[in-house]
């Protein structure tokens, strides 16, 4: 009797249907949800300082004792490498002074290319990255995007995430007070109050706070997951619906932009066949020239895949401090092929461009990771509290 009163509280006199029927979706759902909602936020949290554990785990070999004016050298690297019977293949360099290089290089008599740190100071190898931690994380994603279950896994967590929504949604509603005199109740926790007042407290208060950013990450969740909320996404950003025939017409013009572009690289490829490519040192100073800011710079040198220079500057100069990329193509000889600043580009595809850092907080760096951590602890403190509450009804 006590379990089908708490299942079905009663309405309230004077409460509204809407807020009465959002508070009944709140329970419910909250309820069906909790365990999946408390992983995903769980496994989310861990996941958040991949990066960083690994740099912490590889610290020796990351960081590296900077002189008290830093130049970067990129000639005397290679020279270096060059002594040494090693090709360079990819080099990227780090906005930081404190930071190692991370270099790709064949030895020679080799075609296979292998990555190690660098440190541009002492001009020496530090060696490999550790990967022990790799199938640790490896597990925490899978957990994260399909609870460690084959197939049906990734459909319980999209769904999960979009009830998620509305439980955000719905106790929107229900934190707002019908008196609005009682609406500084729901700004702060009253910590000297009994288990059960501080357990709601919780629950109202952190959920009120933390509502916004959780939405926004579980629709960014939901739009990894579903193509249909892909296309939600990037109509309402200006674009146009996967299926529709603008957006037909659209990939087409795509096409021949990246057709022509392939046909020029082609007929380029085989024009500097013999010819000696420039030098990284030269790219890095031409990206430099064209991309006049300070960003972590990634330059890929020409292949047997591939006849030109590509390279990738992380710029961070705008107001929020975002990390956008900026990509330019160089061919053999030093000169710009191609150039795709992300500030040129419609809205749509800047989403569709940086989708994933938005959802996992890597966007604008440690203080973005740190910001998402602590709102996913919030989140998983939600079914646990939510529960408490009602369990509470039930006794």
């Amino acid at each position: 009797m006590k379990l089908k009163k708490a299942l079905f509280p009663k309405k309230k006199k004077k409460e509204s249907w809407f807020k009465y029927i959002s508070g009944i979706l709140h329970l419910w759902l909250g309820l069906l949800s909790s365990l999946v909602v408390f992983i995903i936020c769980l496994s989310g949290s861990i996941y958040a300082f991949k990066t960083q554990i690994n740099d912490y785990y590889n610290a020796e070999k990351v960081f590296v004792e900077a002189p008290a004016q830093p130049q970067v050298n990129i000639a005397a690297i290679e020279a270096l490498f060059e002594r040494e019977g090693r090709e360079i293949t990819a080099i990227v360099i780090p906005e930081q002074p404190n930071r190692s290089y991370s270099i790709s290089f064949r030895e020679q008599g080799e075609e296979q290319s292998k990555t190690q740190y660098f440190d541009p100071y002492r001009q020496q190898l530090l060696g490999y990255r550790s990967i022990q931690l790799d199938d640790f994380f490896e597990l925490i994603l899978s957990l994260h995007k399909s609870l460690w279950i084959p197939g049906i896994g990734k459909q319980i967590v999209g769904i999960s995430s979009l009830i998620f929504c509305l439980l955000l949604l719905s106790g929107l509603v229900l934190w707002f007070p019908k008196n609005m005199r009682n609406l500084k109740r729901g700004f702060y926790i009253k910590f000297k109050a009994k288990f059960y007042r501080i357990n709601y407290d919780l629950h109202k208060v952190l959920g009120f706070y933390s509502s916004l950013l959780l939405l926004f990450i579980a629709l960014t969740g939901a739009y990894i997951t579903y193509p249909w909320m892909k296309n939600v996404f990037i109509v309402s950003l200006g674009g146009h619906a996967v299926a529709s025939e603008a957006a037909k017409e659209e990939l087409s013009e795509d096409f021949d932009a990246v057709l022509k572009q392939m046909l020029a690289k082609e007929q380029d490829k085989k024009q500097m066949a013999e010819l000696s490519a420039v030098s990284f040192d030269s790219i890095y100073h031409l990206t430099n020239k064209q991309l006049p800011y300070a960003g972590a710079i990634s330059i890929v040198g020409p292949n047997d895949k591939e006849s030109e220079f590509k390279v990738t500057k992380l710029n961070t100069s705008n107001l929020l401090g975002a990390i956008l990329p900026d990509e330019l193509a160089f061919n053999k000889k030093g000169e710009l092929k191609n150039q795709a600043l992300f500030a040129d580009q419609a809205l749509h595809k800047q989403f569709i461009e940086i989708a994933k850092p938005l959802h996992t907080g890597e966007i604008l760096g440690i203080k973005s990771i740190i910001l998402y951590f602590i709102m996913a602890l919030i989140g998983c403190s939600l079914p646990i509290t939510g529960f408490i509450f009602w369990w509470k009804k039930v006794k």
